[in-house]
């Protein structure tokens, strides 16, 4: 919460959230890209999230959906993102990418909370 004292010496008090995660403009781009040439419908936002499995324990959950009960909902570059209030913690400080270069095409995931990474850079424990 942060308070604002108007030039009239009135205060007025503004909630602000901090976005958990990071998408970069490379991942923006490409996530449109995808929205428009699939038809992914208006009202739904970019799911983010982890689930058991993987090489290394954990795998990242990205894709299209429908809002939940459980999520919490932010507005990342001008993209509506959907993270389970439960995977938050596996998340925080994470930035998606895209990348489109001669050896690697696709998203990737920099987690800061993550211990270990396979190598395909889809997988983690924490």
């Amino acid at each position: 919460m942060i308070e604002q004292v108007n030039p009239d010496m009135t205060t007025t008090k503004t909630n602000t959230t901090i976005n958990p995660i990071t998408l970069t403009d490379g991942a923006v781009k490409e996530l449109n890209n995808i929205r428009q040439s699939e038809g992914i419908p208006d009202n739904y936002g970019l799911r983010i999230g982890v689930k058991g499995g993987g090489c290394s324990g954990f795998s990242y959950i990205l894709g299209f959906d429908d809002k939940k009960d459980s999520d919490q909902e932010y507005d990342i570059n001008g993209v509506t993102v959907y993270i389970d209030k439960t995977h938050a913690i596996y998340l925080l400080g994470m930035e998606i990418d895209y990348e489109q270069d001669l050896n690697n095409r696709g998203f990737s995931f920099n987690n800061p909370n993550a211990d270990e990474t396979c190598g395909c850079g889809t997988s983690f424990s924490a």
